[in-house]
């Protein structure tokens, strides 16, 4: 993904890249009320084991927390409440359809802003087996050994 128009990243989810391999990436806006507008610009926030559904022809996400907002007294919001994710019809309905495939999940990465507005950059996932992590974990010494071979060469 590029960083074209990112102006504040607000919090990622590093465990989505470790524990899903992720297809493909969407950049959804999220429905969101003043106090936690406040509060993700104040950087509390965190998506860890948050995730996206498909409800009523809707995207939600589920289980992700953002932070009370200290100076909003009783107009405070619910920290882990449901929110509405903004994407065009047709992708959510191409996301409804895939999240209801067996194995596949749809995973908030990364939350920020763009252009003044708050949005959530969304993997479909596919979780990966315990034998996958270390398959993972052996290639990324053996790309992590070539480097520092390459690097040590005389002569470069």
């Amino acid at each position: 993904m590029a960083d074209e128009g990112i102006e504040k990243v607000v919090c990622r989810n590093r465990r989505a890249r470790h524990d899903y391999e992720i297809e493909e990436t969407f950049e959804a806006g999220i429905v969101l009320v003043g106090s936690e507008v406040k509060s993700l610009r104040a950087g509390l926030a965190d998506l860890k084991d948050a995730y996206a559904t498909w409800r009523d022809g809707e995207l939600i996400l589920v289980s992700a927390h953002i932070g009370a907002y200290e100076k909003a007294g009783r107009f405070n919001h619910e920290p882990r409440r449901e929110r509405k994710l903004l994407l065009h019809k047709r992708v959510i309905e191409r996301l409804g359809a895939r999240i209801r495939e067996r194995g596949y999940t749809l995973i908030p990465i990364e939350l920020y802003f763009k252009k003044g507005y708050a949005k959530v950059l969304l993997g479909l996932a596919k979780g990966r087996k315990k034998y996958d992590h270390r398959q993972e974990i052996l290639a990324e010494s053996e790309r992590r050994e070539m480097r520092e071979a390459a690097q040590k060469e005389p002569g470069r």
